[in-house]
């Protein structure tokens, strides 16, 4: 039986992230799972390939916002692709603070992620609150 991803199932992902469950969020992804961040020295970011480096670069990003949220999501799914909106929010160790909207655009595979691949609006970061 071939398994399916839902924009039901993106939306519980998006809701790990907010948790910040990274048990939970590593349930959704393939054995052979890949995560293209938002930045990084390539065309496509810095691609993290496997289990442990996925889930080592998604802890990463509570580490440097360890208020991070994902907030508004929506999510759509055709066939084998999915993408995720949201609004991301978090605030920096020096207090800067990121607000910008971005996509996550997803492969899947037999009802996994097996690829994220992270899109974020360039903006300045804000300033710390007062």
């Amino acid at each position: 039986m071939h398994k399916t991803v839902t924009a039901d199932t993106l939306a519980e992902f998006a809701a790990a992230w907010n948790r910040h469950d990274i048990d939970a969020l590593m349930s959704f992804m393939s054995d052979d799972c890949v995560f293209e961040t938002v930045g990084g020295p390539e065309q496509w970011g810095t691609r993290h390939t496997g289990r442990d480096a996925v889930r080592a670069a998604f802890a990463a990003a509570w580490a440097s916002f360890p208020d991070a949220q994902w907030r508004n999501g929506k999510h759509w799914v055709a066939g084998d692709r999915g993408v995720s909106e949201s609004t991301f929010t978090g605030t920096a160790a020096d207090g800067s603070r990121v607000e910008a909207d971005m996509v996550d655009v997803f492969t899947f595979h037999d009802g996994k992620i097996r690829v994220k691949n992270a899109f974020r609006k360039q903006r300045p970061a804000l300033p710390a609150r007062s």
